[in-house]
This record gives C-alpha cells, structure tokens and sequence, in this order.
C-alpha cells in the first residue's frame, strides 16, 4: 500500500464516519468509517518507513570502504 492507497482510504473512511448520516440494518457505516481511517493512517505511517529505509527511486547506496597503504622505505 503506498502513499495515495493511504490517503484515498482515510478520505473514503471520513466520509462514511462523518459526512454520512444513514442508518442501516446490520452495519454500522460510521464504524467502518473510522476503521478505513485507521488502515489508511497505518498504510501511510508503514510506507513512509519503508520508504525511508529503502532510499527511494534513484538512491545510490555505496558501503565501501578504500585503503591507502603508504610505504615509508626509502628506494
């Protein structure tokens, strides 16, 4: 799930807890509301890890290291 799946499910999910106002037999569209809110904001908080610790499109990681040995012997 990225950034906009994220986004997406917490509009849709506060719109069904506080933009609608239907009663229905059997589901409660409020609580479902705040559940899609709930995985949206989880959705993003992961994705925004996983970004970070991934390094993003064009992330260039080089764990090297370089030696320089010196030779103090006269010739």
């Amino acid at each position: 799930m990225g950034l906009g799946v994220g986004i997406f499910l917490i509009a849709v999910g506060a719109v069904l807890a506080f933009a609608i106002h239907v009663t229905t037999n059997g589901v409660d569209l409020h609580t479902i509301g705040y559940i899609l809110m709930g995985v949206g904001a989880l959705g993003i908080v992961l994705s925004l890890i996983f970004w970070s610790s991934w390094g993003g499109p064009g992330s260039i990681r080089r764990n090297g290291t370089t030696t320089t040995t010196v030779d103090d012997r006269p010739l």
